[in-house]
C-alpha cells in the first residue's frame, strides 16, 4: 500500500516547506529593514513588517496542511472536513505557484512545485471514499452501473419483469 508512505512524505514536505517559506520571508523582511529601502514611497518599516507577517502566516498555513497530512498518516484514514479543504487548497496553491515559478524562476522550480502538487493529489486520491452503492472492498461490476437507454434492465436498473411473489406453505 502506498497510502501511508505518501501521507508521511507529504507531511514532511509540507512541514519543511512551511519552515522554508517563513524563513525566506523573515529574511526578506530583515533585508528590507536593514537596507532602509522604499518602493514607490511605501514606508520601509511597513514593508518589513508585512513581509515578516506574511511569511509567518503562510508558514502556519503550510504547517496546518502538514499537520493534516501527518494525522492522515498516523490514523490511516482519509482527511475529512476542514482537513480535506486544507489539502485541496494546498494543491491549488502549489499549482498556481508552479505556474508562476515557470515564468519567474524556470523549470527546476516548476518541477518542484508540480512534484509537491502530485504528492498532495496522490494523497487525496489514494484515500478517496468508495462509491455509495459499492460494497466496501468489493469489485465494481456492470451490475452496479446505472441503466442506460438500451439496457434490458429498464429504467433505473430495475428488472423488466417483477420477481416472482413469495409463496407460503
Amino acid at each position: 500500500m502506498v497510502r501511508r508512505p505518501v501521507a508521511w512524505i507529504v507531511a514532511v514536505v509540507l512541514l519543511v516547506e512551511a519552515l522554508g517559506i517563513a524563513a525566506v520571508n523573515w529574511f526578506l523582511g530583515v533585508v528590507v529593514d536593514r537596507q532602509d529601502m522604499s518602493l514607490a514611497g511605501l514606508d520601509p518599516d511597513t514593508m518589513s513588517t508585512s513581509s515578516k507577517t506574511g511569511g509567518v502566516l503562510f508558514g502556519l498555513y503550510f504547517a496546518a496542511c502538514g499537520l493534516v497530512a501527518l494525522l492522515v498518516a498516523v490514523r490511516d484514514r482519509p482527511p475529512a472536513g476542514l482537513g480535506r479543504v486544507l489539502l485541496v487548497s494546498a494543491a491549488v496553491v502549489h499549482a498556481l505557484l508552479g505556474a508562476f515559478a515557470w515564468g519567474l524562476m524556470g523549470w527546476p522550480a516548476f518541477l518542484s512545485m508540480v512534484a509537491v502538487l502530485a504528492l498532495i493529489v496522490l494523497l487525496l486520491m489514494t484515500y478517496d471514499r468508495p462509491a455509495a452503492g459499492a460494497a466496501p472492498g468489493g469489485p465494481v461490476g456492470p451490475q452496479d452501473a446505472p441503466a442506460g437507454p438500451g439496457d434490458p434492465r429498464g429504467d433505473g436498473g430495475s428488472p423488466v419483469s417483477p420477481p416472482p411473489a413469495p409463496t407460503t406453505p
